[in-house]
């Protein structure tokens, strides 16, 4: 049989090198990259295509939201286990809206980590019993897909793009470079962004950026 191949995807390298150790001890699976931003994970995953990529949601570039949606778009078949020490209400929601099927957290034990490993590997959704209470009570609350105060939905996965990118100090002219598109287009894109948010300043889309998740505070 082919191994079970496993992209890790973490800005911090302590914790690619702890997750590595998981998953080499698994028979027949193996690591195939180690990516350290969001948008190499996206290049690693179309390059390599592994069975499953481990993911952080907080990183450089392009956040594990992003990076995400644009693996599960150009690889359906990929599964994507986020691993983060985050689990707010709503990020719970945004990560699974974005293709994840399962959800750890870094203070879950090894044993935790195996297990999600192995149920995406048969392509079954996992995720801890304490992401398990907030998915419980969000279903007990009644309360219908997008009826909460987040707004990152209303934009288009470029403009959450260059929100990032924004947000986490580049410039007009750095944003441009990164994209491969033009500074107009990102000035455009930025104005877009300003008047269906209706902020005013800056600041304002800065605060954004970390109240949803888009980069770290």
């Amino acid at each position: 049989m082919d191994p079970i191949r496993v992209l890790i995807a973490d800005d911090h390298q302590v914790m690619r090198r702890g997750v590595r150790a998981v998953v080499e001890l698994l028979p027949g699976w193996e690591v195939c990259g180690e990516a350290s931003t969001g948008r190499e994970a996206v290049t690693m995953a179309e390059q390599l295509k592994p069975g499953i990529v481990v993911m952080d949601v907080t990183m450089p570039e392009l956040n594990g939201l992003e990076a995400t949606r644009q693996i599960k778009k150009n690889a359906p078949a990929t599964e994507v286990l986020m691993f983060t020490g985050l689990e707010t209400e709503d990020l719970v929601r945004q990560v699974f809206e974005a293709g994840a099927r399962s959800y750890i957290l870094k203070t879950d034990g090894r044993e935790q980590l195996e297990t999600a490993l192995k149920a995406l590997a048969e392509h079954k959704p996992y995720f801890t019993t304490k992401i398990g209470e907030i998915l419980f009570a969000r279903f007990l609350e009644g309360k219908p897909r997008g009826e909460d105060d987040s707004t990152v939905g209303r934009l288009t996965d470029r403009e959450r793009e260059i929100v990032q990118l924004l947000a986490e100090g580049g410039s007009n002219k750095e944003v441009a470079d990164a994209l491969g598109i033009s500074v107009k287009t990102v000035e455009t894109h930025r104005a877009t962004v300003m008047k269906k948010l209706k902020f005013n300043s800056f600041s304002d889309l800065v605060r954004y950026a970390i109240r949803n998740n888009i980069i770290s505070a």
